[in-house]
């Protein structure tokens, strides 16, 4: 790649920010072309369920940089355009307004998009899904005192939406055909935790149940019909049953792509000069000598850099211990750790879950004690540093001792 081949970035994500920040330490002369589908700047995605939901912080909270940080970066800006072809012979990219940019390098950022639920009803209005910051807004201007809002869905965007719609008085169902909030991520024991959390709070949760269907008037929703036949009275209705990788560009492309686009440790394709990260991208993790794709904020500003970094000839072997958090209520908590939808794992709690001030980890057998998969903290600060060391050292540790909050993780972990 020489200085006059442009990199071009596809994706209006913290990804693509993250990227350009990288390229731009160390490479100020190569031109940088970010093109965005959104007619926004790059912005981060948490915000929009937590502070901005929650009305304690403003919506321009969310943006990556100002406008001013992408000028003085020498940064040309193609938003409010999709790009809809990508050449990777000759090396162009073609948007949606018709014009074609040639690239020396390009990365895919293209996020994910949303899992639609198939039910009839949901073409109503006042019927929601969050993932932008336009649906972020309309959402928070329907939380209000008083009104019904029916969630689909227990996972984290439906947990936090939950949160935020009792902050505002709102009365609030959420319906989960799983046996517990956030199953396959947590299991039972700990994701029961997670519905005795939102019940205290007032949330109303119909768990092991579906939607049927929803039904309206003048083509607002009224209610939401679970499966078992209940109706439930509803004026908002929020949908929160996860998201797919936008893999469609690189698919017509040719790039080989299995729940993403698949990439190596260096987060190059399978397509010369082509690269992808963030949610889209399907890697090779040299930390857990394994394939992953994760959906969360680390992984999109960690991988984000790391493939900026790949961009400019840096030697990258990105290997993260996978790493999320959130906030619901007065509860803080952070999370770490990889456990294999195939993996038999134990839960160990730390300290006493009725008082919202523990751990747990997810741990399998390994010799005389126990190995660290995972691990989240729930209001227990400063421990991540010691939860990611005991995963990465693969270590056998007791388990009484990793279950008693008197001994020091960091001295479990051997630091």
């Amino acid at each position: 790649m020489t200085n006059s081949d442009p990199i071009v970035i596809v994706g209006g994500g913290l990804t693509a920010a993250r990227a350009i920040e990288a390229i731009r330490e160390s490479d100020q002369d190569t031109p940088v072309v970010l093109v965005g589908k959104e007619n926004r700047l790059p912005y981060e995605r948490p915000p929009l369920s937590k502070g901005v939901m929650l009305g304690n912080d403003p919506e321009d909270s969310a943006f990556t940089h100002p406008r001013e940080w992408y000028d003085e970066n020498h940064v040309e800006l193609r938003l409010g355009v999709a790009a809809d072809r990508l050449d990777t012979g000759a090396r162009t990219v073609t948007l949606s307004d018709g014009s074609e940019l040639s690239y020396g390098a390009l990365l895919i950022a293209t996020g994910s998009g949303l899992r639609k639920l198939d039910a009839p009803g949901t073409d109503l209005a006042d019927v929601f899904y969050l993932r932008s910051m336009p649906d972020s807004a309309k959402i928070r201007a329907r939380l209000v005192a008083g009104s019904e809002v029916v969630i689909v869905g227990a996972g984290w965007i439906g947990l936090e939406v939950a949160a935020a719609a009792r902050h505002h008085g709102a009365e609030v169902t959420i319906i989960e055909p799983q046996p517990a909030p956030l199953y396959g991520v947590v299991g039972e024991q700990v994701g029961s935790w997670f519905a005795d959390l939102h019940r205290g709070h007032g949330v109303t949760l119909r768990l092991g149940e579906g939607v049927e269907r929803l039904e309206g008037e003048d083509g607002k929703v009224t209610a939401v019909v679970t499966s078992s036949g209940e109706r439930l009275p509803a004026d908002t209705v929020v949908i929160g049953v996860g998201i797919r990788p936008n893999t469609r560009l690189a698919e017509d492309a040719g790039l080989e792509v299995d729940d993403g686009v698949v990439v190596d440790e260096a987060l190059r394709t399978s397509a010369e000069g082509v690269y992808a990260a963030g949610d889209v991208a399907n890697w090779f993790n040299p930390t857990l000598g394994t394939r992953l794709r994760v959906e969360h904020w680390a992984n999109a500003q960690d991988g984000g850099y790391a493939a900026g970094e790949s961009i400019v000839g840096k030697e990258v072997h990105y290997g993260p211990i996978p790493f999320f958090f959130s906030d619901q209520y007065d509860i803080g908590l952070e999370y770490a750790g990889h456990v294999p939808r195939d993996t038999d794992a134990e839960v160990v709690l730390r300290g006493d879950p009725a008082s919202n001030e523990f751990m747990a980890f997810w741990v399998v057998p390994e010799g005389d004690g126990v190995r660290v998969l995972a691990g989240m903290h729930v209001n227990v600060w400063d421990t991540m540093d010691a939860v990611q060391a005991l995963i990465r050292t693969r270590a056998a540790v007791d388990r009484a001792r990793l279950a008693d909050p008197g001994v020091s993780l960091t001295d479990l972990a051997g630091q």
